[in-house]
């Protein structure tokens, strides 16, 4: 069993100022993104001035953020916040949705693009590389903050989480997200845009890879504790949540090269 770092979930504290580690993530995540966006600016589309992309990235973390946050109410915890709607405004509670993010990108990027003459799938196969660098530093915030743990093992690299009532020894689920959601998914977007694809194409793998290494993981991850399995004492909602994005994503890849317009990689 390796020892949980033991890491203030506070990374600067200003007096009744509280700045988390979880916050700094989502900075690090949107920075990151803008500045290798940047580097790729030229091939996407030479015209674009930095000013117009620093539009699209804001309108792209507004779309993170409020879908997120509206994602999880809706997918997650609905009941609660109809209960108590002023819950949904504290955000520093936590509750976040993947899935929800993804639904405000979309939106976003489709708004950004009617009004800047670029095409749906030609921004977000130009974004979808970038988005794993927010996924990555995500899931390091979610280990900092010793939540989203996983199933109870006994594998070597098991871990003893502070927040769990149980103190048992688990899987480190945040960590396997981050290797699989960040690094893998990352790496593997990085290398299929850098050749001329077709459009869609890289939208596709995005969303088939990112759909079934959230599949795997969540068979070790605890699930919510106010949904549990929602079918067959083993689905969850984000593997439920997974499905569309797995068939979707295929789909979109088997029409992009039926089309077969390959144009620039993004």
């Amino acid at each position: 069993m390796l020892p949980y770092p033991q890491i203030d979930p506070v990374a600067i504290a200003l007096g009744p100022l509280k700045i988390h580690w979880y916050g700094l993530m989502y900075l690090v995540g949107i920075g990151g993104a803008w500045w290798l966006a940047s580097r790729r600016l030229e091939r996407f589309d030479a015209s674009w001035s930095k000013e117009k992309l620093s539009d699209l990235v804001f309108w792209v973390a507004m779309g993170v953020i409020l879908g997120g946050r509206l994602g999880y109410v809706f997918f997650y915890d609905f009941a609660a916040y109809v209960a108590e709607p002023a819950k949904i405004l504290r955000v520093w509670e936590g509750g976040m949705s993947f899935h929800g993010g993804l639904i405000g990108v979309m939106l976003a990027t489709w708004w950004f693009g009617k009004r800047n003459g670029k095409s749906f799938f030609e921004l977000m196969d130009f974004i979808a590389p970038l988005v794993p660098i927010g996924l990555g530093a995500g899931r390091i915030g979610n280990f900092i903050n010793a939540e989203l743990w996983g199933k109870a093992t006994d594998v070597p690299w098991a871990m003893v989480f502070p927040t769990d009532p149980q103190q048992l020894a688990r899987h480190p689920s945040q960590l396997y997200q981050f290797a699989l959601e960040g690094v893998a998914l990352f790496t593997i977007l990085w290398f299929y845009s850098r050749k001329p694809r077709p459009t869609m194409a890289v939208s596709g793998m995005f969303a088939a890879c990112y759909g079934v290494f959230r599949f795997i993981v969540e068979f070790v991850r605890v699930p919510d504790a106010q949904l549990g399995y929602l079918a067959w004492g083993w689905l969850t909602m984000g593997q439920i949540l997974c499905l569309p994005m797995i068939l979707g994503g295929i789909g979109l890849i088997a029409y992009a090269y039926k089309r077969q317009p390959v144009q620039g990689a993004a």
